[in-house]
């Protein structure tokens, strides 16, 4: 096994000895993530070939999300207890294996199990990827290794929208399953040879009742936000979904602060700079996955582009970001995070205020360009905030705090869409186009007064010389 301590501490690392290693694993973030967005077009085509409805097929997507959501926390106990090697092949054979299935399904049911199996593997491969690759860069090139991981974040959910619409305005929509498949297996076989174990195994003790009450308190809270916006926030699916997560949650929390071998760390947040750090990064997630969702919606049901153009109305974006996650990596690791931080969020006030006055007069150049700009923004805080809160752990936490990060966003792209597409249809003055134009005006300007409170919340950043201590040390 690599030993990470010597690993995480080096000075006179090696980059490229790393690059074949750095390479499968960013493949394997890249496939998954790209897997999120590429469904989205092909729903119309699915339902109508499978005879089903609209709010049945949505479940292709909520099922993902929700499993995704569910898997991630106990991701942390995972790589305690297996090696690095046979984690990663398992979650991304899981992956590869609900992908066949979805191609291959002749029915929903079929297909909704293939998705369930995807999100099962990408839910894994998050927490574990970021857990790596903070094992294998010292603290001095970690904000360069953040990145380019951010490279493929950003990259990868923005161009599946405008692949997906090409595949299935010329392919049948299973082809969006079997592009993906291949990559998928070139990946495992690549990782068989290339991949080390790099993570420490600590064989923790399973306690079966901390990951049912995660499964429902996680799961519970993440598809009561999800189907918020479609059901209603009186719902009775809405309410009872988010009561039975809220308990359940709180629970799990308790149980996790008195075992001696917990699923999740709480104790991570005693860690003050990290936990500041994982609030900028919710607040930062949540405006962009949910400006993915509304703008696409806005560009198709109010302005009349198809899928493809609003797919590749985001496409400006995810490069301008692609491109900035290695140079904003760099400056972090040069200067810090405080002053990437705060232009970051400066930038996506006031462009995400700008977005809060859209008319049916809205170009496309004028969509592209300002959310190229806002993606900017987003680059200077993504990766950058989640690499200063890291940093704060030491290896042993590094895991647990990969984990509860993934979940916090997750949770907060979930409640952000919610909570903006809940808005932007309250917001509507009235039925007509002008009406729904209005309501989508009220949500970004909700979103712009989110992203002041992360304006104001990142003044609490001071560029720390040395990880911190926990508060009550």
């Amino acid at each position: 096994m690599v030993n990470s301590q010597t690993l995480g501490n080096s000075q006179t690392f090696d980059f490229k000895k790393h690059i074949p290693l750095l390479a499968v694993l960013l493949s394997g973030a890249f496939i998954t993530i790209l897997n999120q967005t590429l469904l989205a077009t092909a729903l119309p085509p699915i339902m109508k070939d499978l005879n089903i409805s609209e709010s049945t097929v949505q479940w292709l997507q909520s099922i993902f999300m929700l499993v995704n959501g569910i898997m991630i926390p106990i991701t942390a106990f995972l790589i305690g207890k297996f090696t690095t090697r046979n984690l990663f092949l398992t979650a991304m054979g899981t992956f590869a294996a609900g992908t066949l299935i979805a191609a291959l399904s002749p029915t929903f049911s079929l297909l909704l199990v293939g998705r369930v199996l995807q999100g099962a593997g990408a839910g894994i491969m998050m927490p574990l990827l970021q857990t790596i690759m903070f094992l294998i860069f010292p603290i001095s090139q970690r904000g360069k290794a953040m990145g380019m991981f951010g490279l493929v974040i950003a990259f990868a959910p923005a161009i599946g929208p405008s692949l997906s619409g090409y595949l299935v305005d010329h392919y049948p929509w299973r082809s969006v399953f079997y592009v993906v498949f291949p990559i998928a297996v070139v990946i495992i076989i690549a990782a068989s040879f290339l991949l080390k174990n790099i993570t420490e195994q600590t064989n923790p003790k399973v306690d079966y009742l901390s990951i049912v009450l995660s499964t429902l308190g996680f799961g519970g809270l993440l598809y009561g936000f999800s189907v918020a916006g479609n059901l209603g926030w009186l719902s009775p699916n809405t309410i009872i979904s988010l009561i039975i997560g809220a308990v359940t949650l709180f629970w799990f929390i308790n149980r996790q602060l008195k075992l001696e071998e917990p699923i999740l760390e709480f104790r991570v947040f005693k860690y003050n700079i990290f936990s500041i750090a994982t609030g900028l990064g919710m607040i930062v997630f949540a405006s962009m996955i949910a400006t993915t969702v509304i703008l696409p919606l806005f560009m198709q049901n109010l302005l009349g582009f198809n899928a493809l153009h609003s797919g590749l109305m985001l496409l400006p974006g995810a490069i301008v970001m692609g491109i900035m996650n290695p140079v904003t990596g760099t400056l972090f690791d040069k200067y810090g995070a405080k002053w990437l931080l705060r232009s970051g969020f400066v930038i996506l006030t006031i462009t995400t205020f700008m977005f809060g006055n859209l008319s049916h007069d809205t170009t496309f150049t004028y969509l592209a360009v300002l959310n190229a700009i806002r993606m900017f923004g987003i680059a200077m805080i993504m990766m950058p905030s989640t690499t200063l809160g890291l940093n704060q752990l030491p290896n042993h936490l590094i895991s647990h705090g990969t984990a509860m990060n993934n979940t916090f966003r997750q949770i907060s792209g979930a409640v952000g869409t919610a909570v903006l597409v809940t808005i932007t249809i309250t917001a509507a003055s009235d039925k007509s186009i002008d009406g729904a134009i209005h309501g989508v005006n009220v949500a970004f300007i909700v979103a712009g007064c989110i992203a002041a409170c992360g304006l104001l919340l990142s003044f609490a950043i001071r560029n720390p010389k040395k990880k911190a201590q926990p508060l009550d040390s």
